[in-house]
C-alpha cells in the first residue's frame, strides 16, 4: 500500500504566499469533490476561508491536515485528501469535531485512513472521547432500500453504502442524526414573500418589531444576540449528540464576526424584539461569500421558547429575503440544513421553497 505523508496546514496571513500551498490544495480538493457530489462548488473551502478559520483558536483548538505522496510537498497539486479536527475550549471539552474528505480518484488506497489516524490521535491527546462527524449524501433513499440507515431520532436517512458512510462506519462512527440539506431558488417570488410576511406579521401582533443589520451586531444588541448564541447551543435539535451548552459573550460574538471578514465573507442578520421588555425575541442570519455572489448560506434562526407560538420565525426569514434581494441581487440559491425532526422549521422552509438536495448524516 501507498504510504502517504500527512502535513498540517500552517497558521498564514496570505494565501498567494508558496505557505499555502497546503490550504490551496485542500481547496482545491474540496472544489472536485463537492462539483462530483452536487454539481457545483457554492459550498467548497476556498483557502482564504480556511486559513481565516485556522487563525481563530481562542474559542477552539483547530487543526488542518492534508495527504500527499511523500516528496509532493510544497505543490498544491500533490495534495489528494485533507481533514480536520476542532476541540472546543469554554464547552463540550470532551468532545471533538472531525471531518476526512478525500479526492474520488485517490479513494481507497489509504489516504483516508491516514487522515482519519491523523486526527483521531489528535483528539485522544486533547482528551477527546467522543468524536462527532457528518457524511454528505445526494438524495434521501427510501425506507425499504436495503442499504437505508435510520438513526435514533427515527427522521431522516443515508445510504450505508455511500463512501462516506462506509468510511465512517468502519472507524467506529453511529449515525446519531440526519439533517436535511435544501436549497431555495433566489429571488423568491415577491407575492409569496409578500404573503408569508404578512400573515406572520398580522400573528405577532404590536407586540413586536423588526431589526436588521450587516456584519456587525450593534453595541446595544451584542449581549442580547450572544445569549440567544447560547440558547441555539441547546435549543436546536441535538439527538443524543452529548453536546452541553456553548456559552457565547460580546467578545466572542466580536470574534466570530472578525473572523467571518477575514475568510471574506459577509452576513445579514434580521431580529424581532419584544417591544414590551425590549428584549430580542427571534434572529435568523445569512451568510454570503464574496468570491460566489450566486450562493448564499441561511445560518442560524431562533424563536425564544417564551416567544413561540406568534410565528416569528416565518417573520424573520420572509424579512431577510426581502433585504437580500435589494443587498444580493446577484444571489441565485440559498442553501440550509435542518435536523429532519425539526418539523417546524422544515415546514417554514418548505413553505418559503426550499427543495431537499441531500441529507448530511
Amino acid at each position: 500500500m501507498t504510504s502517504w505523508t500527512i502535513t498540517p496546514i500552517p497558521v498564514i496571513d496570505d494565501v498567494e504566499s508558496p505557505a499555502a500551498w497546503a490550504a490551496q490544495g485542500a481547496a482545491a480538493v474540496s472544489h472536485v469533490i463537492d462539483q462530483a457530489l452536487w454539481g457545483h462548488v457554492d459550498l467548497a473551502w476556498t483557502a482564504k476561508y480556511l486559513t481565516a478559520r485556522l487563525r481563530e483558536q481562542r474559542y477552539a483548538r483547530r487543526v488542518w491536515l492534508v495527504a500527499g505522496r511523500p516528496g509532493t510537498e510544497g505543490d498544491p497539486a500533490g495534495v489528494v485528501g485533507a481533514a480536520w479536527v476542532v476541540m472546543p475550549l469554554t464547552s463540550n471539552e470532551h468532545l471533538a469535531h472531525v471531518d476526512v474528505f478525500v479526492h474520488p480518484g485517490h479513494r481507497r488506497q489509504g489516504v483516508g485512513t491516514a487522515l482519519a489516524q491523523a486526527v483521531e490521535q489528535i483528539a485522544a491527546e486533547h482528551g477527546r472521547d467522543v468524536l462527532i462527524a457528518a457524511t454528505d449524501h445526494a438524495g434521501e433513499p427510501p425506507a425499504d432500500d436495503p442499504h437505508a440507515l435510520t438513526p435514533p431520532t427515527g427522521s431522516g436517512r443515508i445510504r450505508s453504502v455511500d463512501p462516506g458512510a462506509m468510511f465512517a462506519l468502519h472507524r467506529g462512527f453511529r449515525l446519531e442524526q440526519a439533517e436535511r440539506y435544501s436549497v431555495l431558488p433566489f429571488p423568491v417570488a415577491p407575492a409569496l414573500v409578500a404573503r408569508l410576511h404578512d400573515d406572520a406579521a398580522a400573528r405577532a401582533g404590536d407586540d413586536y418589531r423588526l431589526i436588521a443589520w450587516s456584519d456587525r451586531v450593534p453595541d446595544e444588541w451584542v449581549d442580547q444576540l450572544a445569549a440567544l448564541y447560547t440558547r441555539m447551543s441547546t435549543d436546536a435539535p441535538q439527538a443524543d449528540l452529548r453536546m452541553d451548552e456553548d456559552p457565547w459573550d460580546a467578545a466572542r460574538v466580536r470574534t466570530a464576526e472578525q473572523s467571518v471578514a477575514d475568510a471574506g465573507h459577509g452576513y445579514a442578520t434580521v431580529a424581532a424584539v419584544h417591544v414590551p421588555s425590549g428584549t430580542l425575541a427571534a434572529f435568523t442570519s445569512v451568510e454570503h461569500p464574496s468570491d460566489v455572489p450566486e450562493a448564499l448560506y441561511q445560518e442560524d434562526t431562533l424563536v425564544l421558547g417564551a416567544h413561540r407560538g406568534r410565528r416569528l420565525g416565518m417573520l424573520v426569514k420572509t424579512a431577510m429575503l426581502r433585504r437580500l434581494a435589494a443587498t444580493r441581487p446577484d444571489a441565485r440559491r440559498v442553501h440550509t440544513w435542518n435536523a429532519e425532526e425539526n418539523d417546524h422549521m422544515l415546514a417554514i422552509n418548505v413553505a418559503l421553497g426550499f427543495a431537499p438536495m441531500g441529507v448530511c448524516g
